[in-house]
């Protein structure tokens, strides 16, 4: 029987081997060769990574948090110093510069010729040299053309600073762009003038482009150009700037904001549907600014030969332009994969004296290599070369290719604890020179089998009438589940909740949230299943909810983390919005039904006097004589297709709303509306930081969490339900085997129960196994070649419904002011497991360091309307919330006093908190 596939594709044309062809036609072309040498599997692989865990070297490759192996061609150098934004070499080749972001540094000079860092600066005490502040922008610093300075864009101008005559850099200067009322410039691409005289600054934020005087620092002229200029190259007299968010918008347009600024963006997934090139004529400044349409979101510019490059990041592409008529001369594919179409990021560009175009694919840890004569000549494609994780520049040093990872073999950096973190971030280097055709051909079933592309991923529903399985094998066929309820928490680990369950691979000793705190959590692993090699892909919150809503977390957002001032969620930044859509948006594609409470959104408002004891007391009532809520919240998302699904009374975000509080608006709504087929929340008290202590808000986010559970399984859509519960990301804590594993649960009728499942699995292949259910196609090529959880399911249900265990920790510990209603009293505590104490004053020698971290917490937009998740350092609140639940009487793991919170060890972490 001959099995019907389905691509998306959309009106679109490209050049490509000469030929005016369809979408479609070109990109299937460009990967001929590359599946030809792919494995040659009919279906992929049940499990690609067996019980492997994250940091095991097999002989694929070292196991990373994102559903791929590494194991790059050519040297490697690890970075122990964050993640590498974007990076340069030194006009003489013996030194790269690289600005780095989530360590100990801002900035990395690197000599080539040793093969390691030769100094380090940034805004810590540790730094070889200080500056004023850690952020960096997206893009690498630069070099004057005699190689004197070096210019490090920052977020209200740039950091410039003396190359001496062995590599190193001194005499920091600052060189201000002011902030335009609410836009910061967010310094981009600078460019020198041939003479070094002007420096010509993308200055992202505030959509121009000026020209500073290299020696005073004053600027001298300024141009408008599109939306998020980051980009640019000259050539002759024109400057080429690279416009990420597209073209100014006119009238009609369906916009969305980005950075204040409203762009042009789709109607229903908010994403950015222009991207462009402006072209400044600096013979004629007062000419008016030329525009050349391109790819969506484009980033990196290259010139070389006549030829200007830019990367087309979000459509997958490489536009070519003639410099000698300002016109795409040929768009080049980037896809290898025939069986999904986005989702390789296309990031950097170069070209080898004997014509090699190299362009690294940041989401595929790869590098695609073309042969090139001339821009209008159409590439040969080649094949790929495997990288380190998330290549992200790309340059050559002689017969050298250098190419920059921004992060290196993952959250690997040695700490003291001996356990990890999320943000214990590497980067690296890796550097080769480039092999034969034959070379890079054999390589390139590695990259396929590295990133688990394998033929036939995604299958599609037929006129078969097949029978209703719990996870189809194909996309469309009947599932024996209807009702997906996907629960989001907030920023805990495996060994934080599960460490203390012996049959689980877990560690105690790192274990804050135990059965005491989590007795529903535990209760349900027993009842269900407990899944103890699974991973959050992303370090903090900004990248979790996107891992989890677009299978990806676009190259917008990751090379944003260097200052996160411009966007941190993006659920209001078109710029961090993928083409292919969210979750929701391919459930509704498939007639699937949606409801929203909470995840995703941006906004919130809320009476003043909703305050987290009245919100306690009035959850209280509404469960006890079914009344609606006295307080009128509203939660909302720029995104026109989640608005429309969203029920507005459960709030987002805000630690000072506790989740019982949630839990009862929730259960009205169910209780009065059947489910929709897709059901997503966003529980949110586990984060902590709240008014409470931290075990009061994680056990009240248990509660929840347990009464959704008891008010489904009870319920007659049971039979068809299944619940998946996970958390955004893992960053809030320690963990023996690696920062990125968390906690999971797989609630179902359907779902194995009392088992102890080692296989190794991810957000994404939790998110393809919801899309099988519910016959969605996958939204990118990660969750296309992402395996669904089949074996996690049985075709032989168990209908036992599951009970909420009540609450042993009491919800209301730790508060200042007890609420109206009565504190809360806990059911005893299990002697069995490790207890719990109530939160007690700080001892006396550490009474005045808690007062500082009092001090601390109440400027970290932890609670109210404007509450942001993570605006507080990350070392630091991990920090806290260890401290108050050891009741201030143990250091950190790994430490040996309790620090306050300036004194915390780690270097500059940006988050949202670099808002000026």
């Amino acid at each position: 029987m001959q099995v019907t596939r389905r691509r998306r594709v959309e009106d679109q044309h490209f050049v490509f081997l000469g030929k005016r062809v369809g979408r479609r036609a070109a990109l299937v072309t460009a990967c001929i060769t590359a599946v030809a040498l792919a494995t040659g599997t009919a279906a992929a692989e049940t499990h690609q990574f067996g019980t492997e865990h994250v940091g095991q070297v097999t002989s694929k490759g070292q196991v990373i948090s994102s559903d791929q192996y590494i194991a790059p061609y050519g040297s490697r150098l690890v970075i122990n110093d964050g993640k590498i934004m974007a990076s340069t070499v030194s006009p003489d080749g013996g030194h790269l510069a690289a600005s780095v972001a989530d360590g100990d540094a801002a900035l990395v000079v690197v000599n080539l010729k040793t093969g390691q860092v030769q100094q380090r600066v940034g805004a810590s005490a540790v730094d070889d040299l200080r500056i004023g502040s850690g952020a960096v922008g997206q893009v690498h610093p630069t070099y004057s053309p005699d190689g004197s300075q070096l210019w490090l864009g920052q977020i209200d101008g740039y950091t410039k600073f003396t190359v001496n005559p062995d590599g190193s850099l001194s005499n920091p200067t600052a060189v201000s762009i002011p902030a335009d009322g609410a836009k910061h410039a967010l310094a981009a691409a600078a460019v020198f003038s041939a003479d070094g005289s002007t420096v010509y600054s993308a200055v992202n934020g505030q959509n121009r482009v000026v020209a500073i005087n290299a020696a005073t620092g004053a600027i001298e002229q300024s141009w408008a150009v599109g939306n998020a200029p980051r980009g640019m190259v000259q050539v002759g007299h024109k400057l080429y700037v690279s416009n990420e968010g597209g073209r100014p918008a006119k009238a009609g347009d369906s916009t969305l904001n980005s950075y204040n600024t409203q762009v042009p963006a789709s109607p229903v997934t908010g994403a950015t549907t222009t991207g462009t090139v402006s072209v400044i004529n600096l013979a004629d400044q007062s000419a008016a600014v030329g525009t050349i349409k391109v790819g969506l979101h484009p980033t990196a510019v290259y010139a070389k030969k006549g030829a200007v490059f830019v990367t087309n990041t979000a459509s997958n592409t490489v536009s070519v332009i003639d410099s000698t008529r300002d016109k795409v001369v040929q768009t080049i594919s980037t896809q290898p994969w025939p069986e999904a179409s986005v989702g390789y990021e296309p990031d950097a560009v170069t070209l080898t004296d004997d014509g090699h175009l190299l362009v690294t694919l940041g989401r595929a840890n790869a590098v695609a290599v073309y042969r090139y004569t001339s821009p209008q000549e159409p590439v040969s494609y080649v094949g790929l070369l495997p990288t380190d994780y998330f290549p992200a520049e790309i340059t050559t040093v002689g017969q050298n290719v250098v190419v920059s990872n921004t992060r290196g073999i993952d959250a690997l950096r040695p700490n003291s604890s001996g356990a990890h973190n999320t943000h214990d971030t590497t980067s690296s280097l890796t550097q080769f020179t480039l092999p034969s055709d034959r070379v890079i051909r054999s390589q390139t079933a590695k990259v396929f089998q590295q990133n688990g592309w394998t033929h036939g991923a995604v299958v599609l529903a037929d006129q078969h009438k097949a029978k209703p399985v719990p996870v189809p094998a194909r996309i469309g066929d009947p599932s024996t589940i209807k009702h997906v309820f996907l629960i989001v928490k907030e920023n805990r680990t495996y060994d934080q909740v599960f460490g203390d369950i012996p049959k689980g691979n877990g560690d105690p000793a790192l274990t804050q949230f135990g059965e005491n705190v989590t007795p529903n959590q535990h209760a349900l692993a027993q009842q269900f299943g407990l899944y103890d090699n699974t991973y959050d892909i992303g370090t903090n919150s900004a990248e979790g909810h996107n891992w989890l809503m677009q299978a990806d977390n676009p190259a917008y957002t990751e090379s944003s983390a260097g200052e996160y001032l411009r966007s941190y969620d993006t659920e209001d930044d078109a710029l961090g919005h993928q083409k292919s859509g969210f979750l929701w948006t391919g459930a509704q594609s498939a007639g699937k039904s949606v409801r929203d409470f909470g995840e995703f959104q941006q906004f919130l408002t809320k009476p003043a006097d909703a305050s987290w004891q009245n919100l306690y007391c009035d959850a209280k009532n509404m469960d006890a004589t079914g009344q609606n809520t006295a307080y009128t919240l509203n939660s909302s998302s720029p995104i026109p297709s989640l608005n429309s699904v969203s029920v507005p009374g459960f709030p987002k975000f805000d630690t000072s709303v506790p989740d019982q509080y949630r839990y009862e608006i929730w259960k009205q709504n169910f209780e009065k509306t059947a489910p929709a087929n897709l059901n997503m929340f966003w529980l949110s008290s586990d984060h902590t930081g709240g008014p409470l202590s931290p075990a009061a808000q994680v056990a009240d986010n248990d509660l929840a969490t347990g009464k959704i559970v008891d008010q489904i399984s009870h319920s007659k859509y049971w039979k068809d339900s299944a619940i998946f519960v996970v958390e955004d990301d893992s960053q809030a804590g320690l963990d023996h085997v690696d920062g990125h594993r968390a906690p999971i649960q797989i609630i179902s009728p359907w779902a194995q129960h009392g088992v102890v499942d080692d296989h190794y699995y991810t957000q994404i292949t939790m998110i393809r196994t919801i899309e099988q259910i519910l016959g969605i196609h996958p939204m990118n090529q990660k969750d296309t070649a992402a395996t669904p959880m089949a074996a996690a399911f049985t075709d032989k249900p168990n209908y036992t419904p599951f009970s909420a265990v009540p609450n042993r920790t009491s919800l209301t510990d730790g508060l200042s002011t007890p609420p109206s209603c009565g504190v809360d009293v806990p059911a005893p505590q299990d002697p069995r497991a490790a207890l719990v104490p109530a939160t007690t004053k700080a001892p006396a020698a550490e009474q005045a360091i808690a007062a500082q971290w009092a001090t601390w917490k109440s400027q970290q937009r932890l609670t109210g309307p404007n509450a942001v998740p993570d605006y507080a350092n990350p070392a630091q609140m991990n920090h806290l919330t260890w401290y108050e639940t050891h009741n201030w009487k143990t250091p950190y793991p790994g430490e040996t006093k309790i620090y306050a919170p300036n004194d915390v060890p780690g270097g500059y972490i940006p988050s949202s908190d670099t808002e000026g």
